[in-house]
């Protein structure tokens, strides 16, 4: 079994523990984790805890991540983009309607199965259904993933981002004109009381913060870059939407009439993690995808 230990930061002080890690990777639901405090997996400082403890400033969490259940996702040979693979990481570009991992009803096409026939050794930390990840993007949004190879190397990354010391850069077009240069969204994320369907800022959210400046400015658009501190599921998408500036093709946050794109107009250009073996640190870069270009290049003539 792989264990992750970290200290409760004053943020947390007084919250629940099954809140507080749920908080920390978007991996990790809820329920998972009451599962695995009930199961005697997640102690303070020592002592198992229930769901319902609330934590103090300083206290160490170790929990201890059960073992994966054997795999039954099917590998599929793809052309996948590699920007980087070692032993332990492995660096992928995804395409635009691409999803991440298979869920049921949906067990084919996925990165994983590709990702299964291309190395044998991913880590196993997440189950059946998500080997080697760490972390995801959305199904329409393109660009960097990191996946871990190894369960030394998961915890590590998981470890990384917790920690927020994970450079995660996304390029984005949103609808308006943004007044100002910069700016930060700090406001916390859930599901939408109206549509579970959805996420929302919601009062007892888990924290998620945002930093984004503006590239360039159209009549009715503006070309952003956007920053992640934490990683909440559709983070970007649910804090632009929150500010007024929703993303362009969006189909569930952005309005009907938008650019001609099949889901929003979202790259996770850039992406930078201390490797888990050497200690190094790397950051890499993929360029905006023709399509995302020629959105870019159509606002420009029609300014």
């Amino acid at each position: 079994m792989d264990v992750v230990t970290f200290q409760i930061e004053e943020e947390y002080d007084r919250e629940r523990i099954d809140k507080v890690i749920a908080a920390l990777n978007e991996e990790w639901s809820r329920s998972q984790v009451q599962h695995w405090l009930k199961d005697g997996l997640v102690t303070v400082n020592g002592k198992a805890v229930k769901a319902n403890y609330k934590c103090s400033t300083g206290d160490e969490v170790t929990i201890t991540l059960p073992e994966p259940e054997p795999l039954d996702v099917e590998p599929e040979e793809m052309n996948l983009d590699i920007y980087y693979e070692d032993a332990d990481v492995l660096v992928v570009n995804k395409p635009r309607g691409m999803v991440v991992h298979p869920a049921p009803g949906h067990m084919r096409g996925t990165l994983v199965n590709g990702l299964l026939a291309h190395c044998k050794d991913l880590s196993g930390i997440n189950g059946v259904l998500r080997p080697g990840i760490v972390h995801r993007i959305d199904k329409d949004t393109s660009g960097l993933l990191m996946v871990a190879k190894n369960d030394m190397a998961h915890e590590s990354l998981v470890n990384q981002l917790v920690q927020k010391t994970v450079t995660r850069k996304y390029k984005a077009i949103v609808h308006g004109v943004i007044p100002h240069d910069y700016g930060t969204v700090d406001a916390p994320i859930g599901r939408d009381k109206h549509d579970r369907q959805s996420m929302a800022v919601v009062e007892d959210g888990k924290e998620a913060v945002t930093h984004f400046r503006v590239l360039e400015r159209f009549s009715d658009y503006t070309f952003i870059e956007c920053q992640l501190e934490t990683g909440r599921t559709h983070q970007i998408r649910v804090h632009m939407k929150y500010i007024g500036y929703p993303l362009a093709g969006d189909p569930k946050y952005g309005p009907k009439k938008t650019l001609p794109i099949d889901g929003q107009a979202l790259h996770a250009g850039v992406l930078g993690f201390v490797h888990p073996r050497t200690g190094e640190y790397l950051e890499f870069e993929a360029p905006l995808p023709s399509e995302f270009e020629q959105l870019l290049d159509s606002l420009r003539n029609n300014r």
